[in-house]
């Protein structure tokens, strides 16, 4: 595929707002989690929630999009001039070919889940004032984000679990390939709700305590929440110098089981293999992987398959979920922005929480930071049945 520039980015996370917040807690190697105190949830497990979205105030004109989603999308937004480079660039292509597609799992929810509860006793009718178009439709964060930017290309919300805000980075790739806009708005938005934590729990897929990913005594996964998006543009040749590029994207779908991994990782093979020979690398380019690695015993031992089969047992690898949480739909988004910095300033970052190798994972866990030049990073997202997403992301000279 033609490379994208990733002309500008952030992500706001429970590690802070904006890139130099989750660079300084990535070169920090600081957790964001902490006990859960969500709402009304009680539960025994660790969260990754961001600071301060009950503050946030939408513009007038958009609010009745107002819920805990869509104020963490406007947090988001609000961070590193994004809004501003958004405009740049609308004035550059027009704003008719600029598109937005973002990934969400949970979209406004919440609101949803507030509103049962005040329920008429009788009927059962829940209360008048309750807005599902602009609230738990999964299209609210993309329609509210293309409002808000004031964009008028085509708008996407894609759904397919924790792949979700990956797979938009190759469904802007191929709009733009094929001449129906010239840049696009990607991400993801997904924000904590009763239903996905009481919905982890009931599959006894969380843990008690921070995550583990790749650890031997690992027990389950933490819930987080986040807001990450970049501005996908053509390449130019001429402003380029130094940029972040898309350089491929590969997808699968192995359809293996609704909410377990294929145990030989086959789909999230096909994946990677994909994504390098659309980026036309080959496995040894790789200098650093960013795992899916949510600290699942099942997902970490499918993924460990899937990776050394490809890549062997030497490439650098890491997951940042034991620092954010599992952010869900945001999470393709929120670690391709980490991604990005790993590639501006030449760190890997090491996976946190893991103090014992289990031996049947082969891959080079890092555990600490590592420094040095990188050229091209691989990041991994599977979703629930087997919707699998691999970005491959580079630098120019």
């Amino acid at each position: 595929m033609t490379p994208l520039r990733m002309s500008h980015f952030t992500a706001t996370s429970c590690l802070g707002r904006g890139q130099a917040a989750t660079l300084a807690a990535l070169e920090a190697s600081r957790s964001g989690l902490k006990p859960c105190d969500f709402e009304t949830v009680a539960l025994d497990t660790q969260i990754g929630e961001v600071a301060g979205i009950d503050a946030v105030r939408l513009p007038a004109r958009l609010r009745e999009y107002d819920c805990r989603n869509n104020r963490l999308a406007q947090l988001g937004l609000d961070q590193d001039g994004f809004c501003a480079a958004v405009r740049a660039s609308a004035a550059r292509w027009g704003p008719q070919r600029l598109g937005v597609f973002l990934g969400t799992s949970t979209s406004g929810i919440l609101e949803t889940e507030i509103a049962y509860r005040a329920r008429d006793p009788v009927s059962g009718a829940l209360p008048a004032d309750f807005d599902y178009e602009h609230h738990q439709n999964s299209f609210s964060v993309s329609d509210y984000v293309r409002r808000a930017l004031e964009l008028g290309g085509p708008a996407v919300s894609l759904c397919t679990a924790c792949s979700s805000s990956a797979k938009a980075f190759a469904a802007a790739q191929r709009m733009i390939a094929a001449g129906l806009i010239d840049a696009a708005v990607v991400g993801g938005v997904d924000s904590l709700c009763l239903t996905t934590l009481y919905g982890f729990h009931s599959l006894q897929l969380m843990a008690r305590t921070a995550c583990r990913p790749f650890d031997l005594r690992r027990d389950g996964l933490s819930i987080g929440e986040a807001a990450a998006f970049a501005l996908l543009e053509r390449a130019s040749g001429r402003d380029d110098d130094g940029a972040v590029l898309l350089l491929g994207a590969g997808e699968s779908s192995d359809a293996h089981h609704m909410s377990s991994p294929h145990p030989d990782g086959a789909g999230a093979r096909t994946a990677m293999r994909r994504a390098l020979d659309a980026a036309g690398l080959e496995a040894s380019d790789i200098d650093y992987i960013n795992l899916h690695g949510t600290g699942t015993p099942s997902n970490d031992s499918a993924e460990s398959l899937a990776v050394s089969a490809l890549f062997g047992t030497d490439t650098p690898c890491s997951s940042t979920k034991a620092a954010t949480g599992h952010t869900l739909g945001a999470a393709g988004a929120l670690e391709a922005v980490m991604c990005a910095l790993a590639l501006q300033h030449g760190l890997l970052p090491g996976g946190l929480n893991r103090t014992e190798r289990d031996p049947q994972l082969t891959l080079n866990y890092l555990t600490q930071n590592r420094r040095g030049a990188i050229k091209a990073v691989l990041s991994n997202s599977f979703g629930f049945g087997g919707v699998n997403c691999a970005l491959v992301f580079g630098r120019t000279a």
